[in-house]
């Protein structure tokens, strides 16, 4: 039977009843509305663990001044329900004053502005400071073995790697492949935002992204042409805007001069009101 946990105390109580058995313990950070693609993660983390918490708390720290924080989708019945059919042992949703109990204006956990201040945090000042700063106190609340999080979020994996290395914490930090739907989409709660029109479109950002990985495994080097075109293409397609397209290496997040390393596509672009993120993984 699936815990459904609400303090960070009987929280802890779960998890060292577990680790006293010589369990390993998994966390798969979510703010909710699941879908699929999060499901997925749970799968992984049962692999990787004998006990998986998760945990669902919209976190208000990571959301900037004209971001709406009241109108992020809460879903938590239907979110318990996926879950326990998943085989989750523990699902972990505390309420805001439970996770800060201080108020949020608190101690803040930052990584180098060389990840945290391009892509998503050059136009979201403080967000990943928000990302961190839960993290790591989910990290401490959970102490697990083994986190699992999402490839979709390429640079939020970066930000708590770098975190997680830096401050030497004892966890093993898993990135998930993507989940897509049969024509190439993400899996993403902001895919329900977009209409019929729009969602034929959608797809053609993985398409595009494809593209840009075979010019680059038949060793073109020309990034910035690469990057021109992907983002014309996408314009093209369909796309109202693109916010960017890069070729970044894989760790560091630093623009690519030469074929060699692995690197990251990562795109974002937006179809209306609902912007959708995407990324693919080249090996040379």
């Amino acid at each position: 039977m699936m815990l459904q946990l609400d303090q960070v105390a009987s929280l802890r109580e779960a998890v060292a009843t577990w680790k006293s058995a010589g369990e390993r313990v998994a966390l798969v950070p979510t703010m909710g509305n699941l879908h699929a693609g999060h499901l997925s993660l749970v799968e992984l983390a049962k692999h990787k663990a004998d006990r998986v918490v998760v945990s669902v708390f919209v976190n208000p720290l990571q959301f900037g001044p004209d971001e709406d924080f009241d109108r992020y989708p809460r879903t938590y019945e239907q979110d318990c329900a996926s879950l326990q059919a998943a085989g989750a042992d523990a699902v972990f949703a505390p309420s805001v004053d439970e996770m800060y109990p201080n108020g949020q204006v608190q101690t803040l956990v930052t990584v180098p502005d060389d990840l945290t201040g391009i892509l998503e945090g050059a136009t979201r000042p403080g967000h990943f400071d928000g990302v961190t700063t839960v993290v790591n106190k989910l990290f401490n609340m959970v102490l697990p073995d083994v986190a699992i999080f999402g490839q979709k979020d390429f640079q939020q994996v970066a930000v708590l790697k770098r975190m997680v290395e830096d401050l030497s914490m004892p966890i093993e930090l898993v990135r998930a492949d993507i989940k897509r739907d049969e024509d190439g989409l993400a899996l993403s709660s902001r895919n329900q935002y977009l209409n019929e029109a729009q969602r034929r479109i959608a797809p053609k950002l993985f398409v595009v992204l494809q593209s840009v990985r075979m010019a680059i495994e038949s060793e073109n080097d020309d990034f910035g042409a690469m990057e021109a075109t992907a983002t014309q293409q996408l314009l093209a397609e369909g796309f109202d805007s693109v916010d960017y397209v890069k070729i970044l290496h894989a760790d560091t997040l630093q623009p690519v001069k030469t074929v060699g390393k692995t690197c990251v596509i990562v795109a974002a672009a937006r179809l209306g009101t609902t912007r959708l993120l995407d990324n693919m993984l080249v090996t040379p």
